[in-house]
């Protein structure tokens, strides 16, 4: 990567991942196996989040939550505009109905108050984002859920690794969702992971990425055909081996590798807090982001973006809201704080390919103005 072509996302390889996954291409054994169980183990062991349940991808990881938090049609699910489509399609797919909430201006997140005005009877879950990878206010969305007994769904696409109040994304609420796509922190090429609280649930979520059969204690008769009775729907959801290979050797280093993105996000911040015409996103000191994105507003932001393109630097919105979508009813426009981030928010290159080097001439960059 050279200071003339620097891109917002990169897709990190392990350099041990080539042989790893040559192993299982050799074997022959491609399906659900063994690594797939160490994946499993290990995401639990090196980043303490609770119970993982791997399977093909994050959205899958989305609606297994819906359908095992009990979704049925007509129920209604609170979550955010500022995401990917994904988040509201798994809803939409269960023929139950997105409740868009505003976000809050300073950080991209679901606004507790306003998931407070959109409850109605019909409301059973909140469903929140980690915009970029900073936790959302989870204490205030949990006490709203408690009041209303709702339960609450974390899409954490794109927070692996980063803490609410010292706990892990992934060890506070009763389903959190993780994506492995390709330029997440960690990939498995597509792959992600639902974490649920109570083990039994967990369990029924590993039946249930498989057709709904426990595979585990399913054994095989004499005529070759494993011994079960489906007793709900199951997908085909579930993880594979030589996906679970490249997840394993991505994590190695991968705490090294976050502890990365956080000095650059520093570097980030100490620079361009004194860059006019950039507004930073609100940093609160009881969370901490996982840094998928670095983002803040910008003044003049078409002229930024061309600026940053005449220096070989990418700048992105990412995502815009996704209720400009037809299959989700329109535009909210009471979304007050969401019509305000939307015309000003941009994010800046943050992922494993950026040295020292490259940060610098992005901060640099920004210092000469647009």
């Amino acid at each position: 990567m050279n200071k003339a072509n620097i891109p917002i996302f990169n897709t990190y390889i392990h350099p041990s991942a080539f042989a790893r996954v040559e192993t299982v291409l050799n074997s022959s054994f491609l399906s659900e196996g063994k690594l797939v169980e160490e994946f499993e183990s290990r995401l639990n062991e090196e980043l303490d989040i609770i119970n993982p349940v791997t399977v093909n991808s994050g959205t899958s990881a989305l609606h297994l939550a819906l359908v095992l938090a009990g979704i049925e049609p007509d129920d209604e699910i609170i979550c955010p505009t500022q995401t990917f489509v994904a988040t509201a399609s798994v809803i939409v797919g269960e023929k139950a109905i997105p409740v868009f909430a505003d976000i809050q201006y300073d950080t991209g997140n679901i606004c507790p108050k306003s998931i407070n005005k959109k409850i109605s009877k019909k409301t059973k879950a909140i469903m929140v984002v980690h915009w970029g990878g900073y936790p959302c206010d989870l204490d205030e969305i949990h006490e709203i859920a408690k009041e209303h007994n709702l339960v609450v769904i974390e899409d954490a696409a794109h927070a692996l690794g980063a803490t609410y109040q010292e706990k892990p994304i992934g060890a506070i609420s009763e389903f959190t969702c993780f994506s492995f796509q390709a330029i997440k922190h960690l990939t498995t090429g597509d792959g992600g992971a639902l974490c649920c609280l109570n083990k039994n649930i967990s369990e029924q979520a590993r039946a249930m990425r498989w057709f709904g059969i426990d595979r585990i204690n399913s054994q095989l008769s004499i005529l070759g055909e494993r011994q079960y009775d489906i007793s709900r729907v199951g997908y085909k959801y579930h993880l594979n081996d030589y996906a679970a290979a490249l997840g394993l050797s991505n994590l190695e280093g991968f705490k090294k590798r976050l502890e990365k993105r956080i000095r650059y996000a520093e570097m980030y911040t100490n620079a361009l807090s004194q860059v006019t015409g950039i507004e930073l996103f609100k940093k609160n000191p009881d969370r901490q982001s996982a840094y998928w994105l670095y983002g803040f507003h910008v003044e003049k932001r078409e002229d930024f973006i061309r600026m940053m393109q005449d220096s070989g630097i990418t700048a992105s919105v990412i995502h815009q809201r996704i209720d400009r979508n037809t299959i989700f009813g329109g535009l909210n426009k009471d979304l007050i704080n969401q019509a305000k981030f939307e015309k000003t928010q941009i994010h800046i290159p943050m992922h494993d390919g950026l040295t020292d080097e490259i940060v610098d001439y992005i901060i640099n960059t920004n210092e000469k103005g647009w």
